[in-house]
C-alpha cells in the first residue's frame, strides 16, 4: 500500500493510494522470459547412438511365465536348464507347447552387451516367439 503525502496546508490527514506500480513486475517478467528462451534450446541433449535393430512390442504377463537368462558368460538358461542358442527355438517350443503367443521374459546380467541381447531377441523374433518382456531389478523411488 503506497501513501500519498500532502501539502504543508493539509496538516497530517495521510491520503491512501489504491494503485499498484506494475512496472517493475513486468520488468521481471520479461527478463525471466528471456532467461527462459534463452536456456531452454540449451536444456535438450542429442546423443548419437547406434542401436541394434528391435520390433518387440510391449505384452502383458502370462499366468505361467517362460525366463530366459542370459549369463555373464554369454550362456543361456531356460527356465533352470542351460541350452546352446541353436537349440533355443526347439527348447522354447518344448516349454511353451508350441505356442507363439506367450510371452518369454528375458533375463540378461549387467555385463551382457546391448548387442549381444538383441541378438538373442532377433533369434526368439525369428522362431515366431513375438511377446519378449525384459526383467530388471525393482528399486525403491529416491526419498526426496
Amino acid at each position: 500500500m503506497a501513501l500519498r503525502l500532502g501539502s504543508p496546508a493539509s496538516g497530517d490527514d495521510l491520503e491512501i493510494q489504491h494503485e499498484i506500480n506494475v512496472t517493475p513486475f513486468i520488468d521481471v517478467i520479461l527478463v525471466l522470459l528471456i532467461i527462459f528462451m534463452v536456456a531452454a534450446p540449451l536444456a535438450t541433449v542429442d546423443i548419437g547412438v547406434n542401436l541394434p535393430a528391435s520390433t518387440a512390442p510391449e505384452q502383458p504377463r502370462p499366468e505361467k511365465p517362460v525366463f530366459l537368462t542370459i549369463k555373464s558368460d554369454l550362456s543361456i538358461a531356460l527356465g533352470n536348464a542351460v541350452i546352446d542358442r541353436e537349440t533355443l527355438p526347439r527348447a522354447l517350443d518344448a516349454a511353451t507347447g508350441d505356442r507363439k503367443d506367450q510371452t518369454i521374459f528375458v533375463r540378461a546380467d549387467q555385463a551382457v552387451s546391448y548387442g549381444e541381447l538383441m541378438s538373442i531377441m532377433n533369434v526368439l523374433r525369428e522362431s515366431g516367439y513375438l511377446k519378449l518382456a525384459l526383467v530388471g531389478l525393482e528399486t525403491a523411488p529416491a526419498k526426496k
